[in-house]
């Protein structure tokens, strides 16, 4: 089997689409490639979900999307948000774009929330800035929201420490919606929290993606909470996408041996074997500044071929609506490479960006 290589097809706008993402690459100082050619798209009212280990890159993709990654970092590709790319903005438009057009749910409600400002300040805050409010305006849209969301509006008046987990992350999801973005970026959005406060969160996002008709990006290592949640689910690993399809079946019947690997992780209801000895993965993601030749997953991979030493996978037609990038799916070129950006290509820092 040959080597696949990229393919130069182009991507034509897509009517009603909220965010296209294309051969986007992000690589920090020294050498760290985080991202690696992914490629997503996302619809009004349509929920994404993108799981994979700690270390795959999904964070460094999410911060991508909004530009909030730190100075050096290097990024090239396309991320078209209602047709009109973030990567080329200029700065002054990013700032207006954030929050207003697209927001995010920050992993850790705790760390995420200034701890000594009251909450419905910090609600108000992006509503000031963006909306144009009065104080008065502002206040009484950032009571609609906590109720919205299941709060009290007279718990705009605590400070972080004073709520529970659960309220904190409500709170971080009523700034989110703030200023009426039409797509919203949860990363890991019930991180920490007790189960049955998780499915209350999960929950009221299905609810406001649903009645809003908003677009969703749902980050988590949990393929059991991604394919209840969301409608398609992307596999990410070593910074690629390895794995994309609907959801449901992407967590009961993955074609991508590392997907198979996350589903088997997590027990089953009413299997006990499943319960009784969930499987795991052996070994550790490889350091994203000194990746494997090939796959990125052959070491760890229970079926590689000596080809996968030296071949890279990109994703292919695996079955109708979906595709994984691995050896033993199909025979025929890849259908939408994931590979590395063209190094002659146009690379900008995010500290460049950033200058007005």
């Amino acid at each position: 089997m040959s080597t696949p290589t990229t393919p130069t097809t182009e991507h034509p706008p897509t009517a009603g689409r909220l965010l296209d993402v294309r051969n986007l690459d992000v690589t920090y100082a020294g050498g760290v490639a985080a991202v690696r050619g992914v490629n997503l798209t996302v619809d009004a009212g349509q929920k994404v979900g993108i799981a994979g280990e700690s270390g795959c890159g999904k964070s460094t993709l999410a911060l991508a999307l909004l530009r909030l990654l730190p100075a050096g970092a290097r990024v090239s590709g396309e991320i078209l948000l209602d047709g009109e790319d973030v990567l080329t903005m200029k700065w002054g438009r990013v700032r207006a774009v954030r929050w207003a057009g697209a927001s995010i749910v920050f992993q850790g409600a705790m760390h995420s929330l200034n701890a000594v400002h009251r909450v419905g300040d910090q609600i108000a805050e992006p509503i000031l800035l963006h909306r144009k409010a009065t104080a008065a305006g502002a206040r009484k849209r950032t009571g609609e929201l906590l109720e919205q969301v299941g709060l009290p509006a007279a718990r705009a008046s605590a400070y972080p420490h004073e709520l529970s987990g659960g309220q904190r992350q409500r709170v971080m999801i009523a700034m989110a919606l703030a200023c009426d973005p039409r797509l919203v970026v949860a990363d890991e959005p019930t991180t920490a929290l007790d189960v049955m406060i998780q499915a209350q969160i999960l929950r009221l996002i299905q609810q406001l993606v649903s009645e809003q008709e908003l677009g969703l990006v749902m980050i988590s290592h949990d393929l059991a909470v991604l394919s209840d949640t969301c409608d398609r689910l992307a596999v990410m690993y070593a910074g690629r996408v390895v794995e994309e399809g609907p959801a449901r079946q992407v967590y009961e019947d993955a074609r991508h041996p590392y997907g198979q690997a996350l589903s088997a992780a997590f027990p089953r209801i009413g299997d006990a074997g499943s319960r009784f000895a969930p499987r795991g993965l052996p070994g550790d993601p490889p350091d994203p500044s000194a990746l494997p030749s090939g796959c990125a997953f052959h070491p760890r991979c229970a079926v590689a071929l000596a080809s996968c030493a030296t071949q890279d996978q990109f994703l292919r037609p695996a079955a109708p609506d979906r595709r994984a990038a691995c050896v033993h799916v199909g025979t025929a070129g890849p259908a939408d490479s994931a590979g590395p950006a063209d190094p002659a290509g146009a690379a900008v820092t995010e500290e460049a960006r950033s200058t007005p």
